[in-house]
């Protein structure tokens, strides 16, 4: 049986027990060690779910030689620190997105893991699906005919609490940074389907944003992507508004719904894409079965990606996040 790949987890909020989780049921992954800013939350974070090593600081993970690979979950204003860091510990670096605030900061994270030599991934993990291939497939096959238009969201509605860091922005709070990043990538990523390539910038990006009049963070938005190969993406975001968060792909014979985009199903289970051709009003059903969990089929692309020594992912290379940013960016109003 080959060698698993070692996993360090820095930090032990929500999304790193879902990480964990995924890690226990991947064909390629073990958790070797868990690292959070007291002794007694790594513990409790290790006995919920048998981890080896508890390590009461984020360096002391670092310095695991038992370790080959980080998760990064911490808050999104210190993914570059912790990046660097593991990077210059020679530790290879799966970051949550998103991977900086800024796109000048995800250079930095980019550039640090190229300079020491290793792996690094932005944590998009519906991109591993097997939903995803499914619908490039679809995109690819021409059966939407000449594929125009992209609408896709991803928003929900939280009250106004200043102690979260939803609505602190010094901590990358607000929906495009958060969430709003899901669209985009879609979006991004149909574009490149269509010219035959792993993703594609758009040339043009108009945005509109609603701000809190107190934290100062977007609580709506939406914008437009324009492509040089003529597709046009809406994409909208929001952390006080509730939407239908699903993608649309409309081609010139037939257009695809896809209900679960960013969460197709953290455990194993069946997702399902809805082909509308033509004039019909019944949409014909692609049923999808997996018996992968969510977050382990991102686990393993990591360690395959890995053991064939490539230096990115193909699901979400270091290029394309930072092509992400830079849209995330305009969207934003951030200079470049």
């Amino acid at each position: 049986m080959a060698t698993r790949l070692n996993w360090g987890i820095i930090a032990t909020g929500g999304i790193a027990r879902a990480f964990a989780r995924g890690v226990a049921h991947s064909q390629q992954g073990r958790l070797a060690a868990v690292a959070s800013r007291t002794a007694a939350g790594a513990q409790a974070f290790a006995a919920e779910f048998g981890i080896p090593r508890a390590h009461g600081s984020y360096e002391a993970l670092l310095a695991d030689p038992d370790v080959t690979a980080v998760y990064i979950a911490t808050p999104h204003a210190q993914h570059v620190e912790w990046v660097e860091r593991a990077a210059a510990a020679g530790k290879h670096v799966l970051c949550e997105k998103p991977l900086g605030l800024t796109r000048a900061e995800a250079v930095r994270a980019v550039e640090a893991a190229r300079r020491h030599g290793v792996l690094l991934m932005e944590a998009f993990m519906y991109r591993c699906h097997p939903q995803t291939a499914k619908i490039l497939e679809i995109v690819r096959s021409g059966v939407l005919g000449e594929v125009r238009l992209v609408q896709a969201a991803f928003g929900f509605a939280n009250p106004f609490d200043a102690a979260n860091r939803f609505w602190n922005r010094e901590l990358g709070g607000g929906g495009i940074l958060d969430v709003g990043c899901y669209p985009v990538s879609f979006a991004r990523l149909i574009a490149g389907a269509i010219d035959g390539a792993p993703f594609a910038d758009p040339v043009r990006v108009s945005g509109a944003v609603e701000r809190h009049p107190a934290a100062g963070v977007d609580t709506c938005a939406a914008a437009t992507l324009h492509f040089a190969n003529g597709l046009i993406a809406q994409v909208s975001t929001s952390i006080a508004l509730m939407q239908e968060n699903v993608a649309r792909i409309y081609g010139t014979k037939a257009w695809l719904l896809v209900p679960e985009p960013w969460v197709p199903v953290r455990e194993s289970g069946a997702t399902e894409l809805r082909l509308f051709r033509g004039a019909d009003k019944e949409p014909e059903i692609i049923r999808l079965e997996t018996d992968r969990w969510l977050y382990s089929l991102e686990a393993d692309a990591f360690a395959a990606a890995l053991a064939a020594g490539r230096r990115e992912v193909p699901a979400m290379s270091p290029d394309d996040t930072l092509g992400n940013m830079a849209v995330l960016d305009a969207w934003a109003g951030v200079a470049p």
